[in-house]
C-alpha cells in the first residue's frame, strides 16, 4: 500500500491566478524546510511538478531520498486566460463562469484552460502509474494547492465543493492512504 505525502510548494507571494505560469518559490524559511524534511520519511521517493516552484521545493527537502523525474501532469490547474490576472479581473471578464468555477467545481472550464474534472483525471493518472510502479512505498509529491485537493477528494470520496473547504498552506504535508481511503494529515505544518 503506497502512502502519499503531498507537500505544497513554498510561497510564491502571487496575488493572481497562478497555474501553469512558472514563478519561483520563496524558500528563505530554512527552519520550516528543516521541520518539513525531518517530518517526512527518510526512505520515501520524491517527485514533483515540473514547475520551478515545486522543483526547487523538492530540491530543498530531498536530502538523501531517491528522486523521480519531474512530472508535468502534477502541474497546478491550467487557468488559461485567467493565469496571471487578478481574481476580480477574471470575474469582470467572465462573471458567471468565474463564480461557477469555484462554487460548482467540476466541468466549468476557464477560457483556454481546464476544468476541475480534467485536472483531477490528469493527476489521478500519475498517482495510478506511481502506485503500480512503486507499490508499498512512501511517495513525497511536491505539488500545488489544486493538485493536492484533487487527491484529498479522491481518497476521502467527497465532492469537489466539499474538498474546497480545506486549507492547504505552503510547505504543509497532506498524508493520504489511497488503498484504505484515509488521511493521516491534511494541511499539517510540522
Amino acid at each position: 500500500m503506497t502512502t502519499w505525502h503531498w507537500v505544497r510548494h513554498g510561497p510564491t507571494h502571487q496575488k493572481t491566478f497562478t497555474g501553469w505560469r512558472d514563478v519561483p518559490a520563496d524558500l528563505s524559511d530554512h527552519a520550516a524546510l528543516d521541520r518539513l524534511n525531518a517530518h517526512l520519511p527518510d526512505d520515501a521517493l520524491v517527485i514533483s511538478s515540473d514547475l520551478t516552484r515545486c522543483v526547487d521545493t523538492a530540491d530543498a527537502i530531498q536530502g538523501l531520498r531517491t528522486r523521480l523525474p519531474h512530472d508535468p501532469s502534477l502541474r497546478e490547474f491550467h487557468f488559461g486566460t485567467w493565469d496571471g490576472v487578478g481574481f476580480d479581473t477574471a470575474s469582470d471578464w467572465h462573471p458567471d463562469l468565474s463564480r461557477a468555477y469555484w462554487e460548482e467545481p467540476g466541468h466549468h472550464t476557464p477560457p483556454g484552460g481546464e476544468s476541475w474534472n480534467i485536472s483531477a483525471a490528469r493527476v489521478a493518472a500519475v498517482v495510478s502509474r506511481i502506485n503500480a510502479k512503486h507499490p508499498d512505498s512512501h511517495i513525497i509529491a511536491v505539488a500545488h494547492f489544486g493538485v493536492i485537493l484533487t487527491q484529498v477528494q479522491a481518497v476521502l470520496g467527497v465532492s469537489a465543493t466539499a474538498v474546497l473547504a480545506h486549507k492547504i498552506d505552503n510547505l504543509s504535508v497532506t498524508t493520504l492512504h489511497p488503498s484504505s481511503g484515509q488521511a493521516t494529515h491534511i494541511n499539517h505544518l510540522p
